[in-house]
C-alpha cells in the first residue's frame, strides 16, 4: 500500500457521480484506496466507450453528410475545407476539449495525477487549435486563389508569416503552461537570451525555419524526385529533418543536405512530371543536309503504300496542285510552285506515327519539329510524353521509336548524319582510286 500512497489519493471527492460510485465499491467491503482505483478506473472505461460512440459517429454519419452535402454544392469554399480536413481538425479539438473537462471527473481521487493529465491537456488543447486554424487558413487561400482578382498575388508568403506567428504564440503559451510562469515573464528571458541562442544554434534555426517554409510551401516531400547537381543530388527524399534531409540516389548512394540548402539553392523536382502522368522525350535524329531533296512522282507514289502517310499525301498533293494552278507556275523548273520534300514527307510521318503509339500520352503537347541546321546536320526533334513516368518504360518506349525511325529513314531517302559518315569515307577513296 506504501506505493498507493504516493499517488496521494483525496479524502473528499466532490463530484456526485464519483462519490456516489465511490460508495458503492466501499459498501462492498474494499478498503479507500482500492474504492479509488476501481471507481476511476470504471469511469475511464466508459468514458473511452463515450469518445469511441462520438467519433464513431462523427466519422459516419457527420463527415459523411458533409461529403454529400459538398458534390451537391455549387460552391467550391465547401469543397475546399473538406480538402484541408477542417471538418477532422473539428470534432479532434472537440474531442480534446469534452477529455479536458470530464478527465478531473474521472481522476477525481488522484490529484497529483489529475494536475499533470490536465496540464498534458492544456497542450494538446493548444496543438488542435493550432490544426484547426491551419486548415482554415489554407481553406482561406485555396478560396483566394481560385479567385482571379488573387492569381497573381504572393497569398503563400501571407499565410506562411501567418503561421509562424501562429507557431510563436503556441510556443510561448506551452512553455508557460509547463513552467507555470507568465507568457510576458519567458518573452523577456527570451529577448534577454536571443543573441546567444541564435548564435549557438545558427544551424538549427536555419534549418527550423527551412522546414517551415518547405512544408508550407509544399516544394519538397517525403518520396519525391529531386536533383540538385551541385551537390551529387539524384534520387528520392527519403528523410526530412530539421537539420537535414537525405535522398538516395539512384545508384543506391545515400546523400544528406542542410534542410536549408532547400531554400538557398535551386533544385529540380520530379513530382510534377510523377502527377502529369507522362515523361518526356525530347531528342532529335540529325538529318544529313546532302539528302535533303525534293521527289518525284514516282517516289511519291511509291510513299502512298505507307498506311500512317497515304492520307496525308492526298491532302498535300490537292493543295499542291490548286496552288501551282492558281499562280499558273512553270513545271520546267522544281523550284518553282510548292513541291514536296522527303525531309517534310518525313517530318509529316514521324507525327503520324507518334499520334498512333499508345505508349505516347495525347492529350500532352506532341511536336515534331526542325531546329536550326548546324555543323551537324539538320536536327529533327521528337517533342512528345510517354504514357507513363517509370524509368525503364520510358526508356523502352523512347527507344522503340527511334529504332522504327532509324530503320524507317532510308525510304524517304534521307540519311542520319554521322561524323564522319561511312559513305563519305568510301566515296573519298574511290574518288582517289579513279584520280590515281
Amino acid at each position: 500500500m506504501k506505493n498507493l500512497d504516493m499517488l496521494n489519493f483525496s479524502e473528499q471527492p466532490t463530484s456526485s457521480i464519483y462519490q456516489y460510485i465511490f460508495d458503492l465499491f466501499t459498501k462492498l467491503g474494499l478498503p479507500d484506496q482500492q474504492a479509488h482505483i476501481v471507481t476511476a478506473a470504471g469511469l475511464l472505461f466508459a468514458f473511452a466507450v463515450l469518445l469511441y460512440a462520438f467519433d464513431y459517429i462523427m466519422r459516419k454519419v457527420f463527415y459523411s453528410a458533409l461529403n454529400r452535402i459538398a458534390r451537391r454544392t455549387s460552391t467550391k469554399w465547401d469543397d475546399f475545407l473538406l480538402e484541408n480536413k477542417v471538418h477532422v481538425r473539428l470534432s479532434r479539438t472537440i474531442l480534446v476539449l469534452l477529455t479536458l473537462q470530464l478527465l478531473p471527473v474521472i481522476f477525481l481521487g488522484f490529484p497529483v495525477l489529475t494536475a499533470a493529465l490536465v496540464k498534458l491537456l492544456d497542450i494538446v488543447v493548444l496543438l488542435t487549435i493550432y490544426h484547426l486554424v491551419n486548415s482554415l487558413l489554407k481553406t482561406c487561400r485555396d478560396i483566394f486563389r481560385s479567385s482571379n482578382a488573387f492569381k497573381d498575388k504572393p497569398i503563400d508568403s501571407y499565410l506562411q508569416v501567418i503561421q509562424i506567428f501562429l507557431i510563436f504564440v503556441i510556443g510561448t503559451l506551452a512553455v508557460s503552461l509547463l513552467t507555470g510562469n507568465s507568457p510576458w515573464s519567458f518573452l523577456v528571458s527570451l529577448g534577454a537570451a536571443s543573441a546567444i541562442l541564435m548564435l549557438v544554434f545558427k544551424d538549427t534555426i536555419l534549418g527550423f525555419v527551412a522546414s517551415i517554409q518547405v512544408s508550407a510551401n509544399d516544394s519538397v516531400r517525403v518520396g519525391d524526385w529531386i536533383e540538385m547537381p551541385k551537390y551529387g543530388v539524384d534520387g528520392d527524399v527519403l528523410q526530412i529533418n530539421l537539420n537535414n534531409v537525405k535522398i538516395q540516389n539512384w545508384d543506391k548512394t545515400i546523400v544528406t543536405i542542410p534542410t536549408y540548402t532547400l531554400l538557398s539553392d535551386s533544385f529540380k523536382n520530379y513530382r510534377g512530371m510523377q502527377e502529369t502522368g507522362g515523361r518526356r522525350i525530347k531528342r532529335a535524329l540529325n538529318i544529313k543536309m546532302s539528302s535533303v531533296r525534293y521527289l518525284s512522282e514516282e517516289e511519291i507514289t511509291a510513299l502512298k503504300k505507307i498506311r500512317l502517310l497515304a492520307p496525308y499525301i492526298e491532302k498535300r498533293e490537292r493543295e499542291i496542285a490548286d496552288y501551282n494552278k492558281t499562280w499558273n507556275t512553270d513545271s520546267s523548273s522544281p523550284v518553282n510552285g510548292r513541291r514536296m520534300t522527303n525531309i517534310g514527307l518525313f517530318r509529316a510521318y514521324v507525327l503520324a506515327y507518334a499520334k498512333h503509339n499508345p505508349n505516347i500520352h495525347q492529350e500532352l503537347t506532341l511536336l515534331v519539329r526542325q531546329l536550326a541546321p548546324s555543323e551537324y546536320g539538320i536536327p529533327l526533334e521528337l517533342y512528345m510524353f510517354t504514357k507513363g513516368t517509370q524509368w525503364a518504360y520510358f526508356e523502352d518506349t523512347m527507344a522503340d521509336i527511334f529504332d522504327h525511325l532509324l530503320a524507317a529513314i532510308k525510304h524517304f531517302h534521307l540519311q542520319v548524319f554521322e561524323l564522319p559518315a561511312s559513305d563519305d569515307l568510301r566515296l573519298l577513296g574511290a574518288q582517289q582510286a579513279s584520280t590515281a
